[in-house]
């Protein structure tokens, strides 16, 4: 399209933030005349975007929390929606949050039907709820998707659809004297078995899963007389994490890598965990995909409320909730969901992968073949995933 190119963009979350910085800067340099307007954090900021208002009045969890800011939200929603409308603007970009995203957008097209609408992550179709996609083609025209399975699921839905990479695949990983040095400053022996837990980000997640993962580190470290284990906390929660493990009392040989003693140090002791953990028990989600890029075995475990456990057992169309077992197409990673996360039965399993090498090596073969789906073609590091986005974004402005 010819003169300059005038985007609204809006992230509702740090991840959201991190993955518009990065289309941005794919955006800026393909082309030197956008100018990008809308909602999102620092990331984006340092991009260029002049935010509307702070990303952190979008970042609302849970329904006790958006209830009563429901009115709050509204009035952003619109604020938002408005500033597209009478804008002149090129095209607007929604990225994850769809809660948010998706009803402004649904304005926007009732208002200007011929705007470009692209959404960035696509919804979670493949598992449960497929209606979500028809009812989001009604108001988005292209989804940028960050598994490689996606984009027939959403042509299907009636929206044009690009894969173009998972940030996960991208991410720097700690290297091996990073690992070896970060296990040294624990006083964990080279041969000593190292579990890393990973319960969860949200205060509901640790209350629900807290006592459970306590007792299996309870019972993986009596099994495993040299073991040592590491948790870390996520910073939003740390406070509940450490009282959690105070309550364990599981002894000097259990870690806690807490975000508000390391400071600026977090993320970096973070990688250099994940890398010099022997095996991991994790909640469900993203983190199976940091375990794969750091190459560390893992054994999933997550429950919910008994009520929503049973509509996600009517609902979900998948044999598997792994993302890793899903985009390697094998189910190496074990599972222990709803009543069946029993601490002995986990334990159990984590002892299989710590005593086991051939476990050990199927499911980093599996994490290979799941980073190499996710980053196939596009390149090396930041710049093959934020050009791929960017070059799908021009083709649908053109």
């Amino acid at each position: 399209m010819g003169g300059p190119v005038k985007l609204f963009l809006i992230a509702g979350e740090p991840s959201g933030d991190a993955l518009g910085a990065n289309l941005m800067a794919g955006l800026t340099a393909l082309r030197s005349d956008v100018e990008f307007l809308g909602i999102g954090g620092p990331l984006m900021q340092a991009q260029g975007l002049r935010s509307l208002f702070p990303m952190s009045d979008l970042s609302v969890m849970g329904l006790t929390e958006v209830l009563p800011r429901l009115r709050h939200l509204f009035k952003r929603r619109d604020q938002a929606a408005d500033a597209v409308i009478s804008g002149q603007i090129d095209a607007l970009i929604t990225i994850d949050s769809p809660d948010f995203c998706l009803r402004v957008a649904k304005r926007v097209k009732q208002a200007r039907p011929n705007m470009p609408v692209i959404h960035y992550v696509a919804p979670t179709v493949w598992a449960w709820r497929a209606g979500r996609a028809r009812k989001m083609a009604r108001h988005v025209d292209h989804v940028l998707a960050l598994f490689p399975f996606e984009p027939p699921l959403m042509q299907a839905a009636g929206m044009g659809c690009d894969f173009v990479g998972h940030p996960v695949a991208r991410a720097p990983q700690a290297s091996a004297a990073e690992c070896a040095a970060y296990r040294a400053g624990l006083g964990i022996g080279r041969d000593d078995p190292l579990l890393l837990l990973l319960p969860g980000s949200r205060r509901g997640e640790i209350a629900r899963l807290g006592a459970r993962f306590g007792a299996v580190a309870r019972g993986y470290l009596a099994e495993h007389p040299a073991a040592h284990l590491v948790l870390p906390a996520a910073p939003a929660i740390a406070d509940a994490v450490a009282r959690m493990m105070a309550d364990w009392d599981l002894g000097p040989r259990a870690h806690l890598l807490d975000p508000r003693v390391a400071g600026d140090d977090y993320a970096r002791q973070k990688q250099a965990a994940f890398g010099a953990a022997d095996v991991a028990l994790a909640a469900s989600g993203t983190v199976s995909l940091e375990l794969a890029a750091a190459k560390t075995p893992m054994v999933i475990a997550y429950d919910m409320a008994p009520v929503s456990r049973m509509l996600m057992r009517w609902m979900l169309k998948i044999d598997t909730v792994t993302l890793v077992n899903l985009v390697s197409e094998t189910r190496h990673i074990p599972e222990f969901l709803g009543k069946a996360f029993d601490p002995a039965a986990v334990m159990a399993a984590l002892s299989r992968l710590t005593r086991d090498p051939e476990a050990r090596a199927a499911q980093i073969a599996a994490a290979d073949l799941t980073m190499a789906r996710l980053g196939a073609r596009l390149g090396a590091g930041d710049e093959g995933q934020a050009r791929r986005a960017a070059e799908a974004v021009l083709r649908v402005l053109q």
